[in-house]
């Protein structure tokens, strides 16, 4: 292994951009492992890793369990022994019980052992995160002396925070700021990253390094993005997203400080193409990562099922792929088609599996009990639920894990069949709204995503994408039978989920105020269904899950 002793004025620092596996300690060790080695390679003096990387972030109530805390920590202490051959030291995350607590926690690896530890200060309690249930606030930190250079290493909130905890660094001597992060992706956060970043740089005036986890972990996908600015503003390094890499970084120390010589910089995708690459690497990890083979998922001729196969598609390659059309009297001929075509365009497999017998024995059974009453949605979810019934059986028979389709319009509002449509092990477009999901079709027909095992071309038939949206449960049935027009009734999900403004607010931009009342009426009765829903990967600020926590049982309504 190559090694390097670092001069007073040089240091080459390699960012460990991974994707770690929760829980697999001794895989996630041979990454770092792996990683220490392409550093050394490249005579780097030090290589910085994730937040948590040992065990993977966010490790919620599994660090409750002691016996995982004492694993953890014993992974890092076999590996810190490593590091006594000269090569890189070593920043790693870890959870560590130690007498003031359990703590999000980095430890320094240099020279065979543990150089200093630094406990994350600023625990984050909003949206997606939960840490001060999990975790005890650090003391202020101090900087490390790393082969004399003094590191200050804040980690991700740290930096986010009102707490003064990059001030505290600067005024204790420290040279770089090094951040190891655990941030999810959600729209536009690449350019929130770097106006935190920024005015970090700007308070304290120095560099700072923001190494940032890739890959799925449930709901959650970290999208990379890694940079590095200087002192003086200037973007000197960007790491692309949605990848695993190790990079290198090179630092001179001049008469202002430290400085990083200009590195890789990577165009970051914005709308419709990154909201696409974290719904494929959010599937694509959640498969893999949980030990499915392949995966099957109802193609009804809609928009939602044809963009969830070209997702699935692309995520895991068209021979992992099982799509099935479940016709019933009430689907139409061009349903058929379009369904087919969509399964030839993507090139996975695409069978045919009539409903009529099991249906008309749930309605042959329950026939006596029903008697006297008007057929209605009963009947018509009875076609869902058998539908959810043969793909779950697909599923068990053959290993492979059922997508669920409905996207997040649907979900907020209630248009969605439990044990029917709402089937199934994971939802790559739950959190996309209607319109959302339209955009992405039609971005999708016209690019191949970067690491896309699909095809190139049209993989949404254009007709999917321009006839009315319906769920065929009854003759001549569409969509906005029961619901407002889908720009509609998006905005006013919007205001409502993503903002929490008030139904006065929202008529006040120019909306019908019994729609606005109505949706706001469906979204809160919908809360029993939406607790029972696949988990899907996190696109906007507040997805239903772990960003909006609602009572099940709610009697506000926000009425004069």
């Amino acid at each position: 292994m190559s090694t390097k002793t670092t001069s007073p004025d040089k240091l080459r620092i390699a960012i460990a951009q991974l994707n770690p596996v929760m829980g697999d300690l001794q895989g996630n060790l041979t990454k770092a492992r792996a990683a220490r080695k392409t550093a050394a390679d490249a005579k780097a003096d030090l290589i910085l890793f994730t937040e948590l990387f040992i065990c993977g972030y966010p490790p919620e109530d599994l660090v409750s369990k002691p016996a995982f805390v004492k694993a953890c920590e014993k992974t890092v202490q076999a590996f810190a022994l490593e590091t006594a051959d000269g090569g890189p030291g070593v920043i790693i995350g870890t959870p560590l019980q130690r007498e003031t607590g359990l703590h999000n926690a980095v430890m320094v690896l240099d020279g065979g052992k543990v150089i200093a530890e630094r406990f994350k200060v600023d625990l984050p309690n909003y949206g997606e995160f939960d840490e001060q249930r999990n975790f005890q606030a650090g003391a202020m930190p101090g900087p490390v002396n790393f082969r004399g250079v003094r590191l200050g290493i804040p980690v991700c909130e740290d930096i986010w925070g009102e707490l003064g905890v990059c001030e505290t660094l600067a005024e204790s001597g420290a040279e770089i700021l090094l951040v190891p992060n655990g941030s999810p992706y959600h729209r536009s956060k690449m350019e929130v990253r770097h106006q935190i970043a920024v005015r970090q740089v700007v308070e304290t005036g120095l560099p700072l390094i923001y190494a940032n986890q890739t890959g799925g972990q449930d709901e959650l996908l970290f999208d990379g993005g890694s940079f590095v600015i200087n002192a003086n503003h200037h973007l000197a390094v960007q790491l692309p997203q949605f990848e695993e890499l190790v990079s290198m970084s090179d630092w001179t120390r001049g008469a202002d400080g430290w400085s990083c010589a200009d590195g890789d910089r990577n165009w970051v995708p914005e709308g419709e193409e990154a909201d696409y690459l974290a719904c494929m690497h959010g599937l694509r990890d959640y498969v893999n990562k949980n030990g499915f083979k392949s995966v099957v998922l109802g193609l009804s001729g809609g928009l939602d099922s044809a963009i969830c196969a070209a997702l699935a598609v692309d995520a895991l390659g068209k021979d992992r792929v099982h799509t099935v059309m479940l016709p019933y009297r009430y689907t139409s001929e061009m349903s058929l088609k379009d369904a087919k075509d969509c399964a030839e365009a993507l090139g996975c497999r695409y069978d045919i599996v009539p409903i009529a017998e099991p249906v008309e024995g749930f309605l042959n059974v329950l026939a006596p009990m029903f008697a006297g009453t008007e057929s209605g949605v009963t009947e018509e979810n009875l076609q869902s639920r058998a539908r959810g019934v043969i793909l779950m059986a697909i599923s068990n028979k053959f290993g492979s894990m059922v997508v669920t389709t409905g996207n997040k319009s649907e979900m907020a509002v209630g248009y969605a069949t439990l044990y029917g449509d709402m089937n199934g092990g994971f939802n790559p477009i739950k959190d996309l709204y209607k319109m959302q999901v339209y955009a992405l079709a039609d971005w999708r027909n016209h690019h191949l995503p970067e690491g896309a095992m699909g095809p190139e071309g049209v993989v949404v038939p254009q007709n999917i994408i321009d006839k009315a949206p319906s769920a065929e449960l009854r003759d001549n049935q569409t969509d906005q039978d029961s619901l407002p027009p889908y720009p509609v009734l998006d905005a006013v999900l919007e205001a409502l989920v993503e903002h929490e403004r008030s139904v006065d607010e929202i008529v006040a931009e120019g909306y019908d105020r019994a729609v606005v009342e109505r949706v706001e009426h469906l979204l809160y009765i919908a809360e029993y269904k939406r607790r029972q829903s696949a988990p899907g990967v996190k696109i906007t600020t507040k997805n239903f899950g772990r960003d909006r926590r609602y009572p099940i049982t709610n009697r506000f309504r926000d009425r004069h």
